[in-house]
């Protein structure tokens, strides 16, 4: 079994997500992770395995799989043992199936006791409502709901440490661009058109370009007062999802420019129908031509045109209203037409309540010693470039 057969697998579950291809298990384990890939046939097996060819044994049809990533946190002495595991955005399955969802999930929990891990952390794409809560159109999912109860008389925990946007805004790209236009709000709609009136343009970028938006990506970090990693992680990223031969996983910057000038970028990754709006990133100037309308109306443009049904926004705000930092960013995500969904977040499976507790006390005062170093980081490289 290779990489394309493990995307394969998955592209045929329900809600597959780039988050869960071989590509990005293997970006992980560049930074101290270890993929390990988990799969659960109609005939009753599953097997969860670090070598993906262990998989290839199975003859029945798999209709369940997760990546679950393992990092170990305490490598010596009597806590060797100790470590978490992550499946982004996993597993992948019908979770509206009782009896497998039960299968999956105690087999699961298994998986993380043999593993003496302080958890196990998922965050599948399960569905709790649509539209804004409180609002005329807003939808509640039952099957969602009731995922959630499962989870929680099971002894899962609701995650303090959710590392995916609970909620996003996605786009129906199935419909004809005229349509896709028009569901946009009229002001979004006029930012479109007045950033082609203004001379912005918009390109497929190259691995060449990759340095100059990383220092573009900082630039932004640094203005709008978010964390970023190293230059070398987002080009670990980039570069692997870029050179994808097969086409499933992609991803593709799109670079928006004034006079050949470039002044805004986004990374539009795709897999298995979906498109996502992963990275965004722009420059102080030229900023009154709307570059950033016109690169999001590119990216629906480009996603459907390479087979993709839906464009994921990439996050939306826990609580609807100016309280929340994300309010700013959803309300330009809102004008681009798309629906509100919430989903059900990340829960953890704790074996040990002891080390779990331990493992969220001191952990958020290490990673907020770690983020204001990262911002210092940043402002240096930009600094000295």
């Amino acid at each position: 079994m290779n990489s394309n057969s493990w995307n394969q697998i998955i592209s045929n579950l329900p809600n597959p997500h780039f988050l869960q291809t071989y590509e990005w298990g293997q970006v992980k384990a560049k930074y101290g992770w270890v993929p390990y890939y988990g799969a659960w046939t109609e005939d009753g097996k599953w097997k969860v395995e670090s070598d993906i060819n262990s998989l290839s044994t199975f003859h029945s049809p798999i209709v369940a799989a997760a990546l679950i990533l393992k990092r170990t946190i305490l490598n010596r002495g009597f806590a060797a043992r100790l470590s978490v595991l992550y499946a982004p955005k996993g597993p992948l399955m019908d979770w509206t199936n009782e009896p497998l969802r039960k299968r999956v999930l105690d087999d699961l929990q298994s998986f993380a006791k043999k593993q003496g891990a302080i958890f196990l952390k998922l965050d599948p794409d399960v569905a709790l409502g649509r539209g804004v809560p409180v609002s005329v159109g807003e939808v509640t999912e039952n099957s969602g709901q009731t995922v959630r109860s499962d989870l929680m008389r099971r002894g899962w925990i609701e995650s303090s440490d959710q590392i995916q946007f609970r909620n996003t805004v996605m786009v129906d790209l199935s419909a004809s661009e005229e349509e896709i236009l028009m569901r946009m709000k009229q002001k979004t709609r006029y930012n479109v058109r007045l950033a082609e009136k203004k001379g912005v343009t918009v390109r497929v970028g190259k691995q060449g370009d990759l340095e100059m938006l990383y220092k573009m990506y900082a630039e932004t970090s640094v203005r709008d007062g978010f964390v970023i990693r190293d230059e070398e992680y987002y080009m670990t990223v980039w570069k692997l999802f870029m050179s994808t031969v097969s086409g499933q996983p992609s991803a593709v910057p799109l670079i928006a420019e004034v006079d050949n000038e470039p002044v805004a970028a986004i990374f539009l990754f795709m897999f298995a129908g979906r498109g996502y709006y992963v990275y965004g990133m722009s420059r102080n100037v030229h900023r009154e031509k709307m570059p950033t309308y016109l690169l999001q109306w590119a990216a629906m443009k480009h996603a459907k045109a390479h087979g993709c049904l839906t464009y994921d926004l990439w996050g939306a705000p826990d609580v609807f209203d100016e309280s929340d930092s994300m309010w700013g960013v959803y309300r330009f995500k809102e004008g681009l037409g798309g629906e509100v969904v919430r989903t059900l977040g990340a829960y953890d499976f704790a074996p040990s309540k002891f080390w779990y507790a331990m493992y969220s006390d001191v952990m958020p005062r290490v990673l907020n010693f770690m983020r204001s170093r990262g911002k210092e980081k940043t402002k240096q490289v930009l600094g000295g470039a």
